[in-house]
């Protein structure tokens, strides 16, 4: 997947439309909607950035967030971002040939849809996924969600070709405010996913391997229920490192994704970043520079613990369409 031009034309074209009828961006989930939409499903799916005359540097991007409680604003917030996302990414030339997969996270002890995953896509098509992610708002009110069981599916459900040509890793982005649980459940997995595994597998385990494939960051933003809270924080950087971003603003999301891939992209520094931002209009500079700061020096130079390989490894376990 991942063909097609984004056009902030066509996007500004449907937000008047929606602002003209009274229509929500969301509109399968405020619809009523309580079960995935098909084209999310993640049972029996995988997920593919690809390279294409279009596309010929394809580079893989996961946003994928937490749909519980407070959080349920975080995927409107990216709605209304996407043009300054994209501009950024694309105008600034931060990512070749940028390939975006929205998905989102619930809780699998009790959610109706604890995982909603997008196709990685070029064009408008990605702000179609977004508006049918189901904002269910549920979680068990234990400070954890399923985050593990969305790393289990982008560790063995997905395949990028930057890093199975070019052995660059892609980039995943966990947006969240809770704990994931100490292990992948089996039985989750055959209900949700589709695969039958013999036993559980341990979190450590799985968080080593998407971040073989996937540069990984966890942004705890401002606004959440537990934004703040430092056992969370803890949490993701036992796991992490420094790949455990705090935003101070939630509006600052997009802007922080941008930036992270453009230090990650060595295409930029993050002292130019910031300038770029305020060209742009956005007011979100501080907040991106004190969340960033720590990875001033570049994230695939710093954080990742294990380097990408020069030649891609075996794809076992990866589904392909």
């Amino acid at each position: 997947m991942g063909s097609g031009m984004w056009s902030t034309d066509v996007y500004d074209a449907a937000d008047r439309y929606r602002r003209a009828t009274g229509k929500s961006a969301f509109s399968y989930s405020d619809s009523g909607a309580r079960t995935v939409h098909p084209a999310l499903d993640p049972r029996g799916a995988g997920r593919e950035s690809r390279d294409s005359a279009e596309h010929p540097q394809s580079t893989a991007i996961s946003v994928l967030f937490d749909v519980t409680g407070s959080m349920r604003q975080v995927p409107r917030t990216l709605q209304t971002k996407l043009p300054q996302l994209l501009g950024l990414l694309l105008r600034q030339g931060y990512a070749p040939d940028p390939q975006i997969m929205f998905g989102a996270i619930g809780d699998a002890t009790c959610d109706r849809v604890p995982l909603q995953v997008g196709q990685f896509e070029s064009d408008n098509r990605m702000d179609d996924d977004l508006g049918r992610i189901v904002l269910e708002g549920g979680g068990g009110g234990q400070m954890t969600e399923s985050y593990e069981l969305a790393m289990y599916y982008m560790a063995r459900h997905t395949v990028a070709d930057c890093w199975e040509k070019r052995g660059r890793r892609g980039y995943l982005f966990i947006i969240g405010d809770e704990l994931a649980y100490p292990r992948v459940d089996r039985r989750q997995v055959s209900r949700l996913i589709g695969d039958e595994l013999g036993e559980d597998v341990p979190l450590r385990q799985i968080v080593d391997e998407v971040t073989r494939r996937w540069d990984t960051y966890y942004l705890l933003p401002a606004g959440s229920h537990y934004a703040g809270n430092a056992k969370v924080l803890d949490f993701w950087r036992d796991l992490l490192g420094q790949n455990a971003v705090v935003l101070d603003d939630l509006d600052a999301v997009c802007e922080t994704i941008a930036l992270t891939v453009g230090l990650g992209e060595q295409a930029v520094d993050l002292d130019q970043g910031l300038q770029d931002l305020e060209r742009a209009g956005s007011t979100a500079a501080g907040t991106v520079s004190k969340a960033l700061a720590q990875l001033r020096g570049g994230p695939r130079d710093q954080v990742s613990a294990l380097p990408a390989p020069s030649a891609p490894p075996s794809t076992r376990g990866v589904t392909r369409l």
